[in-house]
């Protein structure tokens, strides 16, 4: 089962500053039959009371941040770092997280960060736990819980997270052969996301002589940052053009046509990305192309998820 990190408040355990949660209908009843969940709450792990005082971020001068308990004025930066550090072997075996939005101490962006002393804010702050987080675990995919309402965002935060679970699965030590059939494997996915990356990634790789971990981390790291941009309609288009390519000989005029003209529909918006990729499959179930059949871009995540209909 693929492990997910959530920050407890999103699959409603009561433990917010007010007592209550912040249940994600998403997580609670379409992902959570995939994932096993580790829910942790930094404020509750470092020891804050529930309901507890408000927190609030501060940025100093020398451009750091500081969390602190708006009653009383405590410092608990250090507190919430230490939590990420503690958690580390736990977190080292997570393929995902799921933060709560707005958060001090989980949220990813636009957290209010204030002038000290003041009451003046702006919304550019990352909270304390999370930005450990993303130190500690750099390529590991990270998304907040409302921004899983967005369609686009959601499909790719899932994307995300089940590439970044196959490369946990790999063999370790990791070796050269296992890691270029996890790059071929991905290609036409890396294609809608990000060619120069693919591109690149594949060159480095094919030049490499003997590989390293420094590298593997380096290596998925990009990856990672690759599919973190939901993929564009005109990407989607080259690579299934592109597919369409290997039925050639394959099909007639009249089917070459229709799957031609299917493509730009899409493009255009007149179809949505499942009604090409449903067509491939066809194909693909008729004349067998043990290439395609091992590409991730058909089917990245269970399709029970229902992530393309809308994109």
């Amino acid at each position: 089962m693929i492990k997910v990190g959530i920050s407890s408040c999103l699959i409603g355990h009561k433990v917010r500053y007010d007592g209550g949660h912040k249940a994600s209908d998403f997580c609670q009843n379409d992902l959570n039959e995939f994932v096993e969940y580790l829910p942790l709450c930094p404020e509750i792990g470092i020891g804050l009371p529930i309901p507890r005082p408000s927190i609030r971020l501060e940025g100093l001068e020398n451009g750091t941040t500081r969390a602190l308990i708006t009653k009383t004025g405590e410092d608990i930066t250090t507190k919430l770092r230490d939590f990420a550090d503690v958690r580390k072997h736990q977190l080292n075996e997570l393929s995902g997280y799921v933060l709560c939005a707005k958060s001090p101490s989980c949220g990813l962006e636009r957290v209010r960060l204030y002038t000290p002393g003041e009451k003046d804010n702006r919304k550019a702050g990352v909270g304390i736990f999370a930005q450990r987080l993303k130190e500690l675990e750099p390529a590991l995919p990270m998304e907040e819980d409302g921004r899983l309402n967005d369609p686009h965002l959601r499909e790719n935060f899932v994307l995300r997270l089940f590439v970044y679970s196959e490369w946990k699965a790999l063999p370790r030590p990791l070796n050269k052969k296992d890691v270029l059939a996890f790059h071929t494997r991905h290609k036409l996915l890396l294609l809608a996301h990000n060619q120069p990356a693919y591109r690149a990634l594949g060159k480095r790789l094919g030049e490499l002589e003997q590989l390293n971990e420094s590298f593997a981390q380096d290596y998925i790291v990009q990856v990672m940052n690759a599919l973190a941009k939901p993929a564009s309609k005109a990407n989607h288009t080259n690579v299934l053009q592109h597919v369409q390519g290997y039925f050639k000989t394959n099909l007639s005029t009249v089917e070459r046509e229709a799957l031609a003209q299917l493509i730009l529909e899409y493009r255009a918006g007149l179809e949505p990305l499942s009604a090409p990729l449903a067509l491939f499959k066809h194909y693909l179930n008729l004349y067998p192309k043990d290439y395609l059949a091992g590409q991730s871009y058909f089917q990245p995540y269970p399709q029970s998820l229902r992530l393309r209909y809308g994109l």
